[in-house]
């Protein structure tokens, strides 16, 4: 056979992750405010996206810097600015009002200026509309709001603050700040001693008096290098630290296990006493440097809102505050490239133009496949919805990929870190996937989330003299039909961070 070229022509199917694709795929799977801040980033990039206004027009700069409404039909009408005016005169935020109502300049305070009803099986969906709040804005505005806000404090600085009202030595200062420096975020000391004073060329007895003076800063207990210095600290603070709380701080390992007749024999005090140095104990924080390292908590937004439809059934519908609302100016479009003079610079006129076509394409793709996604949950997870947690049904993402006519990777994108408001509360999207456990009988099988909740409910009720074990839940359980193994049962119990039967009665019989 001789070897030479030639030419073959063969006909396949494959894949291809075109740059679209790639970014529909991406925008699936963002949260709402990931999608937000990813299409915030666009409008600043493609001069042909605008945000929508709440009766559907868009609002973009002219050529001039002025704002100009393009209502549906792409015409321009011009604004009189009324959000600033209103700004200007009702809040009275320009510097001539506030100079007018002030006994000084202001450059003495301020050096630097700065649906339809559905049966039970199978909901209705809607979309509702969004706002969108007005910007300020307006001559004579040149200071920054933000300006007027303290800064939220550390707890390095607070110590900081404090050591150099206490501390005047050069080298005391240098203990003290780099003890402060080793500080983590819950107020522990993590450093040795005696590789500081190594570190510093300092006698360890320095230290060690270094410390003992940080050790009386606020927040009570900071600086503490285990659990027993720490709830020291605070009691030493609250002036209760006896040779009672001594000796029990010093064995606080029974307490954890629950061993109170063996505290109460090693601080010689009766039940009365000890239960209310029980209760003195619990009252301290473990980690006092903790509140300063709290992130602003981000309250959660649900993407899907569930209610009860008036006829019967449940509406289904999208919270459309998550949406981002962009439009496509053709009409900017058109007037630029008029002025266009070079093959580079239309082709990236046209380039931004197929983005932003296709961004909103996406962000509406995106939409209706999580309304898709959610409307089949809801109608699988009917009795929840009704009834509560006891009656959710087992489900995994096949069902629903199969009921919808969808990939399970688009489901599970779908799913990610959205949620759902329902009359139970909110949820995330993947808490309605449980596995199932078998039901005695041949029954239907019970879900997981269920089962946990029933055993949660069962500890909760029991009585201090009438303690259940693993064992005897799983009789109650199995009675109910549930088959599940007391392995599971104790695997679930922890989870829930439930103790065990000895921990629970110890405990419970503690507070009587």
């Amino acid at each position: 056979m001789a070897i030479s070229a030639k030419l073959e022509i063969r006909q396949s199917q494959s894949l291809v992750m075109t740059p679209q694709l790639m970014q529909a795929i991406k925008l699936l799977q963002l949260s709402n405010l990931d999608l937000a801040a990813y299409v915030e980033t666009e409008l600043e990039r493609n001069p042909f996206l605008d945000v929508a206004e709440a009766d559907g027009s868009s609002q973009e700069s002219g050529p001039d810097g002025d704002p100009a409404d393009i209502g549906p039909a792409g015409d321009a009408s011009s604004s009189e600015g009324e959000a600033g005016d209103w700004m200007q005169s009702d809040l009275e935020t320009g510097a001539e009002a506030i100079a007018s109502r002030m006994d000084t300049d202001l450059g003495n305070v301020f050096q630097d200026e700065p649906g339809t009803t559905a049966t039970r099986d199978q909901p209705i969906v809607s979309m509702g509309e969004g706002l969108k709040a007005p910007s300020g804005g307006g001559p004579g505005e040149d200071y920054n709001l933000e300006a007027f806000v303290a800064e939220n404090e550390t707890l390095a600085h607070l110590l900081e603050d404090q050591m150099n009202l206490v501390l005047s030595d050069p080298v005391d200062k240098m203990i003290g700040r780099l003890l402060v420096n080793s500080v983590d975020e819950n107020g522990y000391l993590d450093l040795d001693l005696r590789d500081a004073a190594e570190r510093l060329s300092v006698p360890e007895r320095r230290v060690e008096e270094i410390l003992g003076i940080l050790q009386t800063f606020e927040p009570a207990g900071v600086f503490a290098r285990d659990l027993a210095e720490c709830l020291k600290l605070q009691l030493i603070d609250k002036n209760r630290y006896d040779p009672a709380m001594a000796a029990l701080i010093e064995n606080i390992e029974l307490l954890a296990r629950r061993d109170l007749p063996a505290l109460r024999r090693i601080c010689g005090v009766d039940d009365e006493d000890l239960a209310e140095m029980i209760r003195e104990i619990r009252a301290l924080d473990p980690k006092p440097g903790s509140i300063f390292g709290l992130a602003p908590l981000q309250p959660v937004v649900p993407d899907v809102l569930v209610r009860q439809a008036p006829g019967g059934g449940w509406a289904v519908e999208l919270n459309t505050e998550t949406l981002p609302k962009v439009l496509v100016n053709q009409t900017y479009f058109a007037s630029v490239t008029k002025t266009a003079r070079g093959e580079t610079d239309k082709q990236y006129l046209t380039d931004c133009l197929q983005t932003a076509n296709w961004l909103v394409k996406s962000l509406d793709q995106r939409a209706k496949t999580i309304l898709k996604v959610s409307t089949e949950i809801v109608r699988q997870q009917d009795r929840f919805m009704a009834y509560g947690v006891e009656h959710l049904r087992p489900l995994n993402l096949k069902t629903i990929a199969d009921a919808i006519e969808m990939h399970e990777s688009t489901v599970s994108r779908v799913t990610s870190n959205k949620y759902m408001a329902t009359p139970r509360g909110i949820f995330e999207l993947k808490y309605f996937f449980t596995s199932a456990i078998a039901a005695t009988g041949g029954d239907d099988a019970h879900s997981a989330e269920a089962v946990r909740h029933r055993i949660k409910v069962l500890i909760d009720g029991e009585s201090p003299n009438a303690i259940l074990s693993d064992d005897a839940i799983v009789k109650i359980l199995n009675g109910d039909g549930i088959d599940i193994a007391r392995r599971t049962v104790a695997k679930y119990r922890e989870a829930m961070k439930l103790g065990s039967s000895v921990q629970r009665r110890r405990e419970k019989k503690s507070r009587l």
